[in-house]
């Protein structure tokens, strides 16, 4: 069997083999799972899909680090949900036989090479991610009192450190690459590690987007160099700071950008290629399963507009996970952050010239 033939059927038959597969689990884990009623079992159900969503696409774009890493990141998830160490391992022994039984022999290489890999490395997985706040880094000190700012939910606070270090003249880029960059991770650790609730990670995020709002003074000051950068998400995509982050970046080495946020259709997208004429396309996704939405973006710019077409540039997390990812949806290149991009994008402009 095909990997893409493997990923189609699994995504046609998701409901199928999710309930099949939560159904073994709760006989086999009796002991520790609820009761098989309708709002337990729907539950798991939800998370066996997100588990067959990673691993569709992980191999789908033939990545098995792709879906190790998500393995690795439920694990922790699970600790801090208190659930008994068993659950994932079992979750991944019923994936295992159960799909092997319903896809047959043919898919035994495949479940081999993702699935059984995967349960046989998942007890030397660590069950707490690092820390990403670090005072010996650089502007390690303030990036731990911004956190703790939002933390106690001191709006004025975090804002205050904030501008207080651009008025010492800290460069605008720092406070991204040294502060902002690695407080959205930390925030999301400790959601991750079921430390703070979904309201406090939104609120914390908002935050920062409001002072992101308060430093365009001195983003926009810039020399224009006549290129435009068009930022965008895949539909479906909420996570918007990094890509935001990215245009900022552009900006600030003389770009003029059109950023259009989260969640933009493809259809939008299209629209303002044609209208805006960008040099550059930059698409963000950080949930591997919207990588199929990046590479359908990145085919219908090629095919619409040919030799005509933009540069086109992708990051998120799941490229930094898999740094040959890019190739496989289409694109030109990726950054591992908002620098980074910039300096990509500056070698393939020059290639093109």
């Amino acid at each position: 069997m095909q990997n893409k033939e493997f990923s189609r059927l699994l995504a046609a038959r998701q409901d199928e083999f999710a309930a099949v597969i939560v159904r073994q689990q709760f006989h086999l884990q009796a002991d520790i799972c609820p009761p098989l009623g309708e709002l337990s079992q729907s539950k798991s159900v939800r998370d066996v899909k997100y588990h067959l969503a990673y691993l569709g696409e992980a191999v789908s774009t033939e990545s098995p680090g792709l879906f190790f890493d998500y393995i690795a990141w439920v694990k922790v998830l699970f600790k801090g949900l208190g659930f008994p160490e068993t659950v994932l391992p079992t979750t991944l022994e019923c994936i295992y036989s159960q799909l092997s039984t319903l896809l047959g022999a043919a898919a035994t290489l495949i479940l081999d090479t993702y699935v059984k890999s995967a349960l046989e490395n998942v007890g030397q997985l660590p069950s707490s991610p690092p820390l990403f706040i670090n005072p010996n880094l650089p502007m390690g000190g303030l990036a731990k009192e911004y956190v703790q700012a939002l933390l106690g939910n001191q709006r004025r606070l975090a804002n205050d450190l904030i501008l207080g270090a651009i008025e010492k003249g800290t460069a605008v880029k720092d406070i991204y690459l040294h502060v902002f960059q690695p407080s959205q991770r930390e925030i999301g650790r400790l959601w991750q590690t079921n430390q703070i609730s979904v309201a406090q990670e939104h609120y914390c995020t908002a935050v920062t987007q409001m002072i992101m709002s308060q430093l365009y003074a001195h983003i926009f000051g810039s020399n224009r160099i006549g290129r435009q950068l068009l930022a965008t998400s895949v539909g479906g995509e909420l996570h918007e700071i990094g890509i935001r982050m990215v245009a900022d970046f552009f900006e600030m080495e003389g770009w003029d950008t059109y950023y259009l946020g989260a969640n933009t259709p493809l259809e939008s997208i299209l629209r303002t290629i044609e209208d805006q004429l960008p040099d550059v396309l930059g698409i963000s996704a950080t949930i591997t399963y919207h990588l199929p939405r990046v590479a359908a973006i990145i085919n219908q710019v090629r095919t619409q507009f040919g030799e005509s077409a933009p540069k086109i540039l992708v990051g998120g997390y799941p490229f930094l996970v898999d740094t040959e990812l890019w190739k496989s949806v289409g694109a030109d290149g990726f950054g591992r952050d908002a620098q980074e991009a910039v300096t990509v994008t500056a070698e393939l402009i020059k290639k093109s010239l």
